[in-house]
């Protein structure tokens, strides 16, 4: 009974513990917006990454998020899984799917790409993804929310926070 009994009080310590960890895990911040879109075509050329940034700061993004995105490319460069660097991909894809947030502090996006067999491949978008014939693009833009990159000590990445978005004073403008 003298080990028995602290021996279930670890273990219910450690359940509860647990238990207390994972209901906050579980539970993530939940932010309502309305929502308008932006919706552009891309030209044969054109780096994909540096059009999304460039719309981002024209139209001021706090917040947003890829709804669709199809098109072609000659060029794709991505940073894969668990590596440091780009990895180049030259020849004809198709972009099967185009995923992420926007904004001004920072975005986050993932490309994966089809070539002439069907092979897909995927990873972060970098600079460097040339438009072959066209990219339909269709952006969400969240008016209520601001995203920001804080860092995370689990990992240490600058990862995605949401914030109520903070009205500007009348008569300050943007820089």
């Amino acid at each position: 009974m003298r080990i028995f009994l602290p021996l279930l009080c670890l273990m219910l310590a450690f359940v509860a513990g647990h238990a207390q960890t994972t209901a906050v895990m579980q539970s993530p911040t939940v932010a309502k917006s309305s929502m308008h879109t932006l919706t552009l075509r891309l030209r044969p050329g054109q780096d994909l990454r540096q059009q999304l940034m460039a719309l981002v700061k024209a139209e001021g993004i706090k917040a947003g998020a890829m709804i669709t995105c199809v098109g072609s490319l000659t060029q794709v460069t991505l940073r894969l899984a668990n590596q440091e660097g780009p990895t180049e991909y030259r020849g004809h894809f198709e972009i099967v799917s185009l995923v992420g947030t926007l904004a001004e502090s920072g975005s986050h996006l993932h490309l994966s790409v089809a070539d002439s067999t069907g092979r897909t491949i995927g990873g972060h978008l970098l600079d460097g993804n040339l438009i072959y014939t066209t990219a339909e693009v269709v952006v969400g833009v969240l008016g209520e929310v601001e995203f920001r990159r804080e860092e995370d000590l689990t990992f240490g990445y600058k990862e995605l926070t949401v914030r109520p978005k903070v009205p500007r004073k009348a008569g300050k403008r943007r820089p």
